[in-house]
C-alpha cells in the first residue's frame, strides 16, 4: 500500500490536468502529461494485481471502431473499459448507416449519447487515419455545445496511419520497468530497424511513433531502413528536432548491423515504404484493382532483395553486452515459425518470447489510464479516494 501512496503523491506533484482531452498523437502532450499518464497506467495496474477496484463509473458505454484488423489493442481496449466499470460496443460499420451514406459527423452524435469513449483504429490509409479522428472529435464538440449531447466522450487513438500512441506508451512503459525509471534511459541507444516480412501493406506508424516518443527521452535513437523504406518525412524531422531539445541524438542509416551496434533496446519491425502507401491509397479510391494486385507483386519483390534484414544471433551479439532487450509490437514475422523468412529467427524471438508479452500487457492500463485521466478532473484525488474505500474487485 505504501508504493501506492508514493505513485499518488508523485502524481499529484506533476499537476498536469488532461481532463476533458483526446489522445490523438503522443507528440502532442506535453512530457509532464506523459508522465502522468505511465504513473496512472502503473498504478490502475498495481491496484489490479493487489484486487482493488478501478471502477469509476457506475454505468455509460465504450463505443469500438476497428477499420483494420486487431488482436491485442481491440481485447486491450475491452479489458481496460470493463475495468472503469462501462461496457463495451463494436461499432460494426457494414451493419450501421455508415454502409448507407450516414455521415462521420451523424454517426459521432448518434452513437454517444450514453458514451463515455470512442477507441478508433484507422491504419489502412496514409493521410486519413489520423484525419478521420479529428473529424469525430469535432463533430462530438459540436454536440455538447449545441446541446444534443450530455457529455462529451474522450476519443483514444488506438492506432492511425500516423501513430499508435497506446502501443508506444505501453513500450515506454516497459522501458520504464525494465530500465528502472525514465531518467535511466537518458543516453541508452535504441534501433528501431526495418526488417524483413513476407508481407506488404504494413502501417507505419508503430515506427513513426516509437522514433516520435522516444526521441523525447535524450536516448541515442538510431532509425534504420533498406533504401526505398522512408517514413513520412514530417515524423523524421520531428524525431530530429526532439533528439536534439532532449540532449540526445537520432541517426538515420541503411545498415541494420550498424543500427543493432552497441544498441541496449533493438525494435526489428517491417512497415511498407511512405511511398507506396502513398501509391496504394490512390488506388483503393479510385477502385483499381488492377493496379493493387501489380503493386503488392511489386513490393513483394522489393522485399525480397532485403531477406537478410532479420534480427538474429549474430545481430544480437553486436548488441551492447550482447544482451539488448529485443521488443515487438506482435504479431512477429518468426523464421521458421510463422513463415519460412521473416523479421526475427525462433531462436532470438524464444530468448524473449515472456518479455514481449509483458510488454503487451501494459496496453489494457495504458488504455484504462489515458480515459482515467480525461474523465477524471483530479486522478490523484480520485485514486486516493478509491484506495479509500478499498473494494475488492473479486469476492472470495
Amino acid at each position: 500500500m505504501h508504493q501506492i501512496e508514493q505513485m499518488i503523491e508523485e502524481l499529484s506533484k506533476l499537476n498536469s490536468p488532461l481532463f476533458g482531452t483526446d489522445t490523438l498523437l503522443t507528440w502532442e502532450r506535453k512530457w509532464p502529461e506523459v508522465e502522468s499518464l505511465l504513473l496512472i497506467a502503473e498504478l490502475l495496474k498495481t491496484m489490479h494485481s493487489q484486487n482493488i477496484s478501478t471502477q469509476i463509473f457506475d454505468s455509460g458505454l465504450a463505443v469500438s471502431q476497428f477499420r483494420d484488423n486487431s488482436t491485442r489493442t481491440r481485447f486491450s481496449f475491452a479489458s481496460a473499459v470493463d475495468m472503469l466499470g462501462l461496457a463495451v460496443s463494436d461499432l460494426d460499420e457494414g451493419k450501421s448507416q455508415m454502409a448507407h451514406g450516414e455521415t462521420v459527423r451523424e454517426t459521432s452524435n448518434m452513437i454517444s449519447f450514453l458514451t463515455e469513449v470512442i477507441g478508433i483504429r484507422d491504419d489502412k490509409f496514409l493521410g486519413e487515419g489520423n484525419r478521420y479522428m479529428r473529424e469525430v472529435a469535432s463533430a462530438l464538440d459540436d454536440g455538447v455545445s449545441e446541446g444534443v449531447l450530455n457529455q462529451r466522450p474522450t476519443v483514444v487513438n488506438l492506432q492511425c496511419d500516423i501513430d499508435h500512441p497506446t502501443q508506444t506508451l505501453s513500450d515506454l512503459l516497459h522501458l520504464k520497468k525494465v530500465f528502472g525509471s525514465l531518467e535511466n534511459l537518458k543516453g541508452k541507444k535504441l534501433a528501431m530497424s526495418w526488417a524483413y516480412s513476407p508481407s506488404y501493406g504494413k502501417p507505419l506508424s508503430v515506427p513513426q511513433g516509437i522514433i516520435g516518443l522516444m526521441s523525447r527521452l535524450g536516448m541515442e535513437v538510431v532509425l534504420a531502413h533498406p533504401t526505398g523504406y522512408e517514413l513520412m518525412p514530417e515524423t523524421v524531422e520531428l524525431a530530429n528536432k526532439q533528439s536534439q531539445e532532449s540532449g540526445g541524438s537520432f541517426l538515420v542509416t541503411d545498415s541494420m548491423d550498424d543500427a543493432f551496434a552497441g544498441a541496449d533496446i533493438v525494435y526489428p519491425k517491417s512497415w511498407a515504404p511512405y511511398s507506396v502507401m502513398q501509391e496504394r491509397l490512390v488506388h483503393l479510391k479510385n477502385g483499381n484493382l488492377e493496379e493493387l494486385r501489380a503493386l503488392e507483386h511489386r513490393c513483394l519483390e522489393q522485399n525480397s532483395e532485403h531477406v537478410s534484414w532479420e534480427c538474429n544471433r549474430q545481430r544480437m551479439d553486436l548488441t551492447n553486452k550482447k544482451d539488448a532487450l529485443y521488443m515487438h509490437c506482435l504479431p512477429a514475422d518468426i523464421t521458421g515459425l510463422s513463415c519460412r523468412e521473416g523479421e526475427v529467427t525462433e531462436e532470438v524471438f524464444s530468448q524473449y518470447r515472456v518479455q514481449t508479452y509483458i510488454e503487451a500487457g501494459y496496453k489494457p492500463f495504458i488504455i484504462a489510464a489515458l480515459i482515467f485521466a480525461s474523465k477524471t478532473k483530479n486522478p490523484a484525488v480520485t485514486l486516493s479516494k478509491l484506495m479509500e474505500k478499498k473494494i475488492n474487485r473479486v469476492q472470495f
